[in-house]
């Protein structure tokens, strides 16, 4: 299959293709299938006979941003698409299917307007198909057109939803969290900072640091973190309890020779000893993260599967009165990873196979980091965020968006992968993405909550500059952004 790049009207000489990848039913991303080429501006991959197949990457939008976009599925044939026109039809039927279930068609809004241009500029591109140079010009700026209002469309989408919910108490003191760095609690600043905006709170869990020895355990640095929350109204979540990456797992572990049975008994012991000891005093667990994505085990899927039954079932056995809430979170939800992880499922196929097989949880958990050189953390505009949370609205089980970040300042090496939303990451842009994305997914009934990843900017921060503080504890505007949203919630 090819498709022919454009830009201002020629082909493009350069390309990179380090996040494309090609997609099948359902977005389900191919395995094998980032074996794909860029030659004299033509994008080429093999094809699926008989089977419609669809292309995602990295994309510049003039007057958007950098974003990974992609195309409707389409049939191999011997001549090129035109991708410019490929990524305009796409995004201009997610317009159309996302109003029709929404119910967003007044056209007399002001924001109609963007949606009746780039209508006529797709059309127009159409028209002049023979000639692809000059049906790519029409075709950008359709996709611009329909880039703004689709995330205007979501924008007030959430708007409506929101003051609902906001009107009918559905959101409380709890709906906006945070994850600390413990590293940073002895400033003072810090925690003035943290108890100021925040009432929920994250504490990262590591096992190879609370367990260096096989059977020997440390907790002194959760009781010294939770000595600082004492005497305040906070409501506390720890995790992951569970993430299989090496610098997470205990060194006795990850480099011994230990078969898949002596690692699930030795989690299992983990997590008991762990929720038991605090039992009563934290009130969520993330009990497994990423297993979907992040295996540094190499588990098959059956064993993905029993690892996260065996884990969950623990934490309800440590909990038995269920005093607190266990949460299963799912990390890169488009799933990228898929096209080289032989053995790890899609993850909306694994968060359906933990409900289908009745595994213990109460809710599941949903990592969105953008803006990062790094796989599955690419920036795409809010109507297709709007949209990958609106899949999980399917698995009867609430959502929290347990970890979200954005770079808060240029990074020229990241942005190249990672992408940029509307302008040059900065204080101002970052602020404005957490407004909308907070909108965006608190508007939706079955997200719980929203914990920002980072309170303060560190060295250790997954996300470029992405605290609400910056290395000075001073506030960002970003942290303007939160309180005004907590304002919302609690009408204050």
């Amino acid at each position: 299959m090819k498709f022919i790049a454009y830009k201002d009207g020629k082909t493009i000489e350069d390309f990179s293709l380090a996040s494309a990848y090609v997609f099948g039913a359902d977005s389900v991303p191919l395995r094998g299938s980032r074996n794909i080429r860029y030659n004299g501006g033509v994008i080429e991959f093999d094809g699926r006979s008989n089977e419609t197949v669809g292309l995602s990457l990295m994309w510049t939008a003039a007057g958007f941003g950098k974003i990974q976009l992609c195309t409707t599925r389409l049939l191999d044939r011997p001549e090129p698409y035109i991708l410019n026109i490929e990524l305009a039809r796409a995004k201009l039927m997610q317009i159309v299917v996302k109003r029709e279930e929404w119910s967003l068609f007044d056209g007399n809004d002001k924001i109609a307007a963007f949606a009746h241009q780039a209508q006529g500029h797709f059309i127009d591109a159409l028209k002049v198909i023979s000639n692809p140079a000059k049906a790519s010009v029409l075709a950008d700026r359709s996709l611009r057109k329909a880039l703004i209002f689709s995330e205007r469309l979501a924008a007030r989408n959430a708007e409506f939803y929101l003051t609902a919910r906001c009107k009918n108490k559905g959101l409380g003191r709890h709906s906006l969290g945070c994850k600390i760095n413990p590293d940073l609690l002895v400033s003072e600043q810090y925690r003035k900072r943290l108890f100021e905006m925040f009432c929920f709170v994250t504490i990262p869990i590591s096992w190879a640091k609370l367990e260096p020895q096989q059977g020997k355990f440390d907790f002194s640095s959760i009781d010294k973190v939770l000595e600082y929350f004492s005497g305040r109204r906070l409501a506390v979540c720890a995790g992951p309890l569970l993430y299989f990456t090496k610098e997470h797992l205990p060194g006795w572990l990850s480099g011994g020779n230990l078969g898949f049975e002596k690692i699930r008994e030795a989690a299992y012991k983990f997590v008991t000893e762990l929720i038991g000891r605090y039992y009563g005093k934290i009130h969520a667990w993330q009990v497994i993260s990423g297993i979907n994505a992040v295996n540094c085990l190499e588990f098959n899927f059956e064993q993905i599967m029993e690892m996260t039954r065996t884990v969950c079932l623990a934490a309800r056995t440590a909990d038995p009165k269920s005093k607190s809430r266990k949460i299963v979170e799912i990390l890169y939800p488009w799933g990228e990873y898929y096209t080289e992880q032989k053995d790890s499922p899609p993850p909306l196929v694994y968060a359906d196979m933990v409900v289908q097989n009745c595994i213990p949880i109460d809710a599941f958990g949903v990592k969105m980091h953008f803006g990062v050189a790094e796989p599955g953390c690419q920036v795409r505009d809010m109507m297709q965020i709007s949209s990958k949370l609106d899949c999980f609205s399917t698995l009867g089980k609430p959502l929290h968006v347990t970890g979200a970040a954005i770079p808060g300042s240029a990074d020229k090496g990241a942005e190249a992968a990672g992408g940029v939303w509307h302008k040059e990451w900065s204080p101002q842009v970052q602020a404005e993405w957490i407004e909308q994305f907070y909108k965006v997914a608190l508007g939706k009934s079955f997200i719980q909550s929203v914990t920002y990843s980072a309170l303060a900017d560190s060295p250790s921060n997954e996300v470029h500059d992405c605290g609400l503080l910056d290395k000075s504890l001073e506030m960002k505007k970003a942290y303007m952004s939160v309180g005004k949203l907590q304002k919302i919630i609690l009408k204050k």
